[in-house]
């Protein structure tokens, strides 16, 4: 895949997987809630439990496994949670990388007081021009959990934006120099990864090595000033949902092409 390819790719999957994100963070309460029969407190007006959980079962996402939605050292490399799948949907081939990343990033929760609720609201920003002068600020401001992307500004922009930040989900490309100018102390700093080259990014920094400029589209920061505690990178295995079983897109593209070029049809097996 080229990196422009890749680009356009990414565009193209990451809104789902940000609003997959969302309903995860939000109604993950229901496994702890939904046996015993109790009802968690409401903590704002807008957690309606009920439609929520609907919304989220009408999704029919099937998991094999419940996933955190971080990346933890001692929990990816047990056996029963070995991937299948390479970058962007899985960590075959990366795992080297990952021990030495995770080493490093040694907290994988989130905000404690986003983990104290019974009950979670989510909200993610998007980077649209449509957004300002929108007045949203004070309305996003209400919400538990808001994601935004990239390197999109805050400062400035509070009575259209709000200034609260849960989340910011960013790739190398994507970064910003200094994340303190547009996050709160508290932002945790999601990397996304779609490739090798962005968990190398990433141990690079953590360990002050030489940086490696190829394999981007667009140069990323060579000196990143991310707060080593708030680094959290995100299990792939969300992409692979998103991109599997929303958006119904081939895990194996290449392989497929490869059967579709022997003249086999890609439905039919092949033996390996």
């Amino acid at each position: 895949m080229t990196l422009k390819a890749t680009k356009t790719w990414f565009l193209r999957l990451l809104p789902v997987v940000l609003f997959f994100i969302c309903y995860y963070c939000s109604q993950i309460y229901f496994d702890s809630y939904g046996s015993s029969g109790k009802s968690p407190k409401t903590t704002v007006s807008l957690c309606d439990i009920n439609s929520s959980q609907r919304k989220w079962s009408s999704l029919h996402l099937n998991t094999s496994r419940h996933p955190e939605l971080f990346l933890k050292l001692e929990d990816f490399f047990w056996r029963e949670h070995l991937s299948n799948h390479s970058l962007p949907y899985g960590i075959k081939g990366s795992e080297l990388l990952l021990l030495k990343v995770l080493a490093v990033v040694t907290s994988y929760s989130m905000p404690g007081n986003v983990e104290s609720l019974d009950c979670r609201t989510c909200v993610v920003i998007g980077n649209s021009f449509t957004v300002k002068n929108s007045s949203l600020g004070e309305i996003i401001n209400k919400y538990n959990v808001v994601i935004r992307l990239n390197d999109a500004p805050v400062r400035g922009f509070e009575e259209d934006v709000g200034n609260k930040t849960t989340l910011r989900l960013f790739y190398p490309e994507s970064a910003s120099y200094n994340p303190g100018k547009h996050n709160d102390p508290d932002t945790l700093l999601v990397l996304v990864p779609f490739k090798q080259q962005d968990l190398l990014w990433l141990k690079e920094i953590l360990y002050n090595e030489k940086r490696v400029r190829k394999g981007f589209w667009k140069p990323p920061p060579q000196i990143w000033l991310g707060r080593f505690s708030q680094i959290r990178v995100l299990d792939p295995y969300f992409l692979h949902l998103t991109a599997s079983n929303l958006l119904k897109i081939p895990l194996n593209p290449r392989r497929q092409q490869v059967r579709t070029t022997r003249g086999q049809a890609p439905g039919e097996s092949c033996s390996q």
